[in-house]
């Protein structure tokens, strides 16, 4: 365990990752805000307490790792000489401390809002797939840009960050904005900054599973800055490299996409997404993105917690009305609210090249478009009731794959954006005698460049039944869908 020091220290919290970190004045004053406060009350991993009961560790705390991460970094560049003045290293500090200030209740459950697909719009009866809302209303944008609303525009965060000058900076380099030096905000976002630094043991810890725990005290050891400032690690760290790649690959399969909490997790989008689209005022759910950040700018912003979500669940149990949709949206709630998951029906696992567009995975979405709508009229289940996933986990995005499938549609003035995101992407090696690093993606005895443009991919029905043949009916459902992968 490290300890993350400052000469100017403010406070010290002891971490249970990483040891004691030490706080400025500054940093102690961002805390003590109501607006970073209120990540007390949002937990890092959503659900997953309904499966692993000891993952109720929080945003708030995930970031006090995210800072002590930094201030190791900043150690490290420090003993390198790289020239970092005393702006861009408190600029530093505090976009590690923020970069989560922005998060939604329940985390990417509600930011992903606007992408859910209820099922009626992918089995494809035409009668249904008419979405209630307007396709011109603004998407909820992501947690990165809601906290630099939260962070330019709440005035007890602009009093504590020292003015709007140096809130822009800060919040320039969590967005990843193409006005922040490339290489600084690597720091914050990229393939193995220090957001995944932190949380793949936190919640590794957290949870009781092997696969987070990844040797930070070697990766960090061995960080080197480059004269031209590119961040990279010594090649001898390769292996431990690999292994923090991997390790996010398999705390993927067996924690963020476990089968039962990804089933409760996807209850409760499609039950907010309903809500959303025919109940928003009744609910307070924000209509959009322009509601969202009104939202988030305002006082209102204090009540945006994981009890914002907890209470539209509990209300949704009595939802009232006669039609499907109203006994879909009641069906779901009870689902969530006393702990009986989605029943899963029918899993296809997939590892294949991102590129191959066939396989047993895209064969069993096309019988579930085909044959889903009959088989909730035979057996008297709303249609909404089926819940059809689909969870990719790539191994590592190759340069050239992140732009596959939009760079078609990017306007001109994006595609510097896009190059910056890349570059951010990639993980530098520093080679031997080598003064600048390489792409990680040149070395051809590394497993993860080998399977760098490979995905796992996971294909899931569930069902959300609880009629007192609920036994008899799982048990006929499994067995008519169990061939629909061939």
């Amino acid at each position: 365990m490290g300890c993350s020091q400052d000469s100017k220290s403010g406070k010290l919290i002891v971490d249970s990752i990483h040891g004691d970190i030490h706080l400025n004045e500054r940093e102690v004053a961002i805390i003590d805000t109501p607006s970073f406060q209120r990540l007390r009350h949002l937990k890092q991993l959503a659900m997953a307490q309904m499966v692993y009961p000891t993952a109720t560790h929080t945003r708030f705390a995930h970031s006090i790792g995210a800072l002590g991460t930094m201030i190791r970094i900043l150690s490290v560049a420090e003993k390198n000489g790289v020239p970092l003045s005393d702006d861009e290293k408190e600029n530093l500090r505090l976009a590690a401390l923020l970069h989560d200030v922005g998060h939604y209740p329940y985390s990417h459950l509600m930011e992903k809002l606007h992408r859910v697909k209820l099922t009626k719009e992918i089995v494809g009866k035409p009668e249904q797939t008419q979405r209630p809302i307007d396709a011109q209303r603004s998407k909820y944008p992501e947690h990165e840009e809601v906290g630099e609303h939260i962070v330019t525009c709440q005035d007890d965060l602009l009093k504590a960050i020292g003015g709007k000058t140096r809130a822009k900076a800060v919040t320039d380099i969590f967005t990843r904005a193409t006005t922040a030096d490339p290489q600084l905000s690597k720091l914050i976002r990229s393939s193995l900054d220090i957001d995944r630094l932190d949380y793949l043991l936190r919640d590794s810890q957290a949870t009781g599973v092997p696969y987070g725990n990844i040797d930070i005290n070697y990766l960090l050891n061995n960080l080197k800055v480059s004269p031209q400032r590119f961040i990279g690690f010594l090649e001898k760290a390769l292996p431990a490299v690999e292994h923090s790649l991997l390790a996010r690959f398999f705390i993927y399969r067996v924690v963020y996409y476990h089968k039962t909490i990804y089933g409760m997790e996807e209850a409760c989008r499609q039950m907010l997404r309903r809500l959303r689209d025919g109940y928003s005022a009744k609910y307070d759910i924000p209509i959009d993105g322009e509601a969202v950040i009104e939202r988030v700018t305002s006082n209102r912003l204090y009540e945006f917690t994981d009890t914002f979500v907890d209470n539209i669940i509990q209300k949704a149990v009595d939802h009232e009305g006669d039609t499907n949709e109203d006994k879909v949206i009641r069906a779901l709630a009870r689902s969530i609210q006393s702990r009986r998951p989605p029943q899963r029906l029918k899993e296809v696992r997939v590892f294949e090249e991102t590129k191959r567009p066939h396989h047993t995975g895209t064969v069993f979405m096309q019988n579930c478009e085909d044959k889903l709508g009959d088989l909730s009229d035979e057996f008297k289940i709303p249609l909404g009731q089926f819940l059809l996933c689909k969870a990719d986990i790539p191994v590592l995005k190759r340069p050239e794959e992140m732009r596959m499938g939009d760079i078609a549609n990017l306007k001109p003035e994006d595609i510097q954006a896009k190059a910056h995101e890349e570059e951010e992407e990639d993980i530098k090696i520093f080679r031997e005698g080598q003064k600048e690093p390489g792409s990680l993606m040149d070395i051809d005895y590394s497993i993860v460049t080998k399977y760098a443009g490979f995905t796992f991919q996971l294909f899931r029905l569930y069902v959300v039944y609880e009629g007192d043949d609920k036994d008899e009916k799982i048990t006929q459902l499994c067995d008519r869908v169990k061939n629909w992968d061939k």
